[in-house]
């Protein structure tokens, strides 16, 4: 029986390593800040360097253009491996620090190409079908970080009149590199979780892949943006409230506005439609379409696992209501099923909406992790639905989503994830979990700096859906780099007066995670008796929540207008 003195829970991080963690930590932030003032130098030069070299040919010219050398120290001095990043660059001469990020981009997507038989190689080293069902997770994940790095380096190639950076194609490149490194912690998070013998083996041989991901990451986040503010300034148009985020297109928007918009397929179990499962459905939806394909699901209560993979693009689905319209399964941890695979409906192609349906794991409290959803659908929505289970049900995976007027409910850590994503207007419902166990809303899972995830619950309710007597927290910090803003929301009053709890029982987090609260209200939103560390806020400035607004974490206001629907895009 787990309690609250042992239970750790997926993704548990071990004392020790996290000790040393926050001992090396330390010493990081000392070498970055000086390498932080060197590389600013170092970058300005190279910029203004290669600016006036590129804009006035005829200049003088003894005027010195900077050495590949010089541009590779100054592209690779802010990465977390910047000796992988030297030694993958040097055999280039290169001086043009977008060419030098592309070529990094190529090395990353060959190395993360590689891990695809991997796998297979390590499925030999065991017969425990549990560890099997994890490789089968790290197969799953592997392609797609190679898909992702595929799509970046495509991304990078200019068309006629294009500018090579932009910064839209910024973000889109940030959130790509960040959920490949996202899809490799997947990997090892599965095998960890199912105990395999080889975890630091599995370790060892994604270091390449992994570091490389990184520091094509670490160039665009740092690199690249100061390379934007020079040659193209980034304005990002603020839109007025209950307006949608332009990623949503002005046809998608009429689509989720419409009460019942054309289908391409209805799907009713009692055969009054084209199929009698979802499952049926999916498999009619054409491959990486551009154009919107539509599935009306009538009420009824469906018992399938739903699985839309990569290849199944702008897939629209909607129901009858959120209380009409249910998908539900019962997969689960106890049982054998590693957490990323429990999901009652699972999407990871892009530009995914779903409207009014309700998504559910029925295994109950005694059977752990089990998922009712999972997305790592880019761009995707999810507007009316409801996200029903005990720990782990919704897995907010990776990439950008957005989530509005929406019930979520559960036990332990019920939103997880590390996607960026924000919940607006949405009904949080914490509810009572098994004898001697704590409730966690969240838990966020950056890994990495310069990733650009992070959670961001705005303007929710926040109340129990029972008679919840468990302590019960807003979250706790499941990686190092832990991000997570609770905003302009209502907290009622079951929850502890920390706030907040450690992953590890005693253990501080690292100083890196980033939580905070603003402007919340309610008996609950009191920060007087909050916890005390150094990486949470228990006030921030009005600027500062602006950074995880739709605008600014997701990116909405570039995609999310042409889906139609109603966000708010300001405090």
């Amino acid at each position: 029986m787990d309690t609250i003195k042992s239970f750790k829970g997926y993704g548990k991080v071990d004392e020790v390593e996290e000790q040393a963690f926050r001992k090396k930590n330390r010493k990081r932030l000392i070498i970055l800040i000086v390498s932080a003032i060197l590389f600013l130098i170092a970058v300005v030069g190279i910029v203004i360097g290669t600016v006036v070299h590129k804009n006035n040919k005829k200049d003088d010219d003894s005027k010195q253009i900077p050495s590949s050398a010089q541009s590779l120290e100054a592209l690779c001095s802010l990465t977390e491996y910047k000796d992988s990043c030297i030694s993958s660059l040097s055999a280039s001469d290169i001086t043009d620090p977008e060419a030098l990020f592309v070529l990094s981009l190529k090395i990353a997507m060959g190395s993360v190409t590689n891990l695809s038989s991997v796998p297979q190689n390590w499925s030999k080293l065991t017969k425990e079908p549990k560890v099997q069902r994890a490789l089968k997770v790290c197969e799953t994940v592997f392609d797609d970080a190679a898909d992702k790095l595929i799509e970046s380096v495509e991304s990078m190639k200019v068309n006629g009149g294009e500018k090579l950076l932009s910064g839209p194609k910024i973000d889109d490149l940030r959130t790509w590199l960040s959920s490949t490194l996202t899809d490799q912690e997947t990997c090892l998070d599965a095998l960890e979780e199912m105990n395999a013998t080889f975890v630091n083996d599995a370790k060892l041989l994604m270091k390449n892949s992994t570091e490389f991901t990184s520091n094509s990451l670490a160039i665009v986040a740092n690199i690249l943006g100061i390379l934007g503010r020079f040659n193209i300034p980034i304005h990002r148009k603020l839109l007025s409230n209950e307006e949608f985020p332009e990623w949503v297109a002005v046809g998608d928007r009429r689509l989720i506005q419409e009460v019942n918009p054309k289908p391409d397929v209805t799907v009713a179990s009692d055969g009054s439609g084209d199929v009698r499962t979802i499952g049926e459905a999916v498999k009619k939806v054409p491959k990486k379409s551009k154009t919107r394909f539509v599935i009306y699901v009538k009420a009824g209560e469906y018992v399938e696992t739903v699985r839309m993979d990569k290849s199944l693009w702008n897939v629209m689905m909607y129901g009858d209501d959120k209380t009409k319209t249910i998908i539900s399964g019962s997969l689960n941890f106890i049982d054998g099923t590693p957490t990323f695979e429990t999901a009652t409906f699972a999407v990871a192609g892009r530009g995914f909406i779903a409207r009014d349906i309700a998504f559910k794991n029925t295994a109950g409290a005694a059977k752990h992790q089990a998922v009712a959803m999972r997305s790592g659908s880019d761009q995707s929505v999810f507007y009316r639905c409801s996200f029903d289970g005990f720990q782990d049900t919704l897995y907010a995976h990776s990439n950008r989503q957005f989530y509005r007027e929406c019930d979520i409910t559960g036990t332990i850590d019920f939103i997880f994830g590390n996607a960026a994503v924000v919940f607006q207007s949405c009904k949080i419902r914490p509810r009572q979990p098994l004898p001697n166990q704590f409730v966690t809303v969240t838990a966020q899972g950056k890994k990495d700096p310069n990733q650009n995830s992070g959670m961001s619950i705005q303007k929710c309710d926040l109340s129990p859906l029972d008679a919840l007597t468990a302590p019960t927290y807003l979250g706790r910090p499941w990686k190092q780099y832990s991000t997570t803003v609770i905003m302009q929301s209502t907290i009622g009053s079951f929850l502890h007066p920390l706030g907040w709890i450690e992953w590890v029982k005693g253990v501080e987090p690292a100083s890196t995670i980033f939580y905070a609260e603003y402007a919340n209200t309610g008996p609950g939103s009191s920060v007087a008796q909050r916890v005390k560390w150094a990486g949470y806020k228990s006030s921030i400035t009005p600027a500062q929540a602006a950074q995880y607004t739709v605008p600014s974490l997701i990116q909405g206001d570039t995609w999310l207008p042409a889906t139609a629907v109603v966000f708010d895009s300001t405090l």
